[in-house]
């Protein structure tokens, strides 16, 4: 299994020179791959009817591929993952072409994990739809590929109509999409668009049914098992070297390829404590 990190996007500042150390310190300690989570905007809970979620508009969160552009440069070998961009909210072509640069420039480093979302103020505030983001997520991916692969297209979907043109330059090598989300709905696309699944949740019975549920699902539609990949992580807070083992091995035994650590939220520090609480766990998980 590899391991990667997560970026303590609402830790880590503004400083370019802080982002760069984080990077080029996780890949030098041996991390395969950098996970950047996605909000546009966050809601003041000081609205009418108030407001309850996980994040608000005091966390921060830097955007995925323009953060992913600046890390490609200072960086050499590590996996650049947008987990998870909520594709329905962005413009599909200007995704595409944003996400072709960044794999361009990085020599096809770039892994985009997408996602549905869950907060219709965002939505709202992006002037996109909340409804069927889900049929309209698949259409994205759909179209995406195509803008990736082809130059010139003809495409005429629920949610789209592309009238003879494409998008230059293109990636080299396609880039893979991997889908997060546990519903079942949602499994069922990733497992027939998908190269790859990034859940949010522990080792556990819930996850085996979700990994059955998208094998099944793969068999129905054609695909095969084998190469389809798994991104599971971990947390640094709460942890210990018995449980982040365990942690580790359950997830393998489940089928995961790749596990990455997030650092944040485990007690203020800078970016050298955010390097060796990684350390620390790379130095309990990877086996020789």
């Amino acid at each position: 299994m590899e391991y990667g990190v997560v970026l303590p996007h609402n830790e880590i500042g503004t400083d370019p020179g802080a982002m760069k150390a984080f990077a080029q310190g996780a890949e030098a300690l041996g991390a395969k791959q950098l996970l950047v989570y996605d909000h546009v905007v966050g809601a003041d809970p000081d609205r009418p009817g108030g407001f309850q979620g996980v994040y608000d508009k005091d966390v921060a969160f830097h955007e995925p591929l323009t953060t992913l552009a600046f890390i490609a440069a200072v960086t050499e070998s590590i996996e650049l993952v947008t987990t998870i961009l909520i594709l329905p909210q962005r413009q599909t072509v200007l995704v595409a072409k944003q996400a072709a640069e960044v794999a361009i420039l990085s020599n096809n480093r770039l892994r985009l994990g997408v996602g549905t979302g869950w907060n219709q103020i965002e939505y709202d505030a992006l002037n996109m739809p909340f409804e069927r983001r889900g049929a309209r997520q698949a259409e994205q991916v759909a179209l995406m590929r195509e803008l990736w692969g082809e130059d010139s297209l003809d495409y005429s979907g629920e949610f789209h109509r592309i009238d003879k043109a494409s998008i230059n330059p293109r990636p080299s090598k396609p880039i893979p999409v991997w889908f997060g989300g546990a519903a079942p709905v949602v499994l069922k696309r990733c497992a027939e668009l998908g190269d790859g699944w990034v859940p949010l949740m522990g080792a556990n019975s819930a996850a085996a049914e979700a990994i059955s549920l998208l094998k099944a699902a793969r068999a129905a539609a054609g695909k095969n098992w084998e190469g389809f990949q798994i991104q599971a992580q971990a947390q640094y807070a709460g942890g210990t070297p018995e449980r982040w083992q365990s942690h580790s091995d359950k997830w393998e035994a489940l089928g995961a390829t790749k596990i990455a650590i997030a650092t944040h939220n485990a007690g203020q520090t800078n970016v050298d404590g955010h390097l060796r609480r990684i350390e620390e766990y790379l130095a309990v998980v990877r086996k020789a």
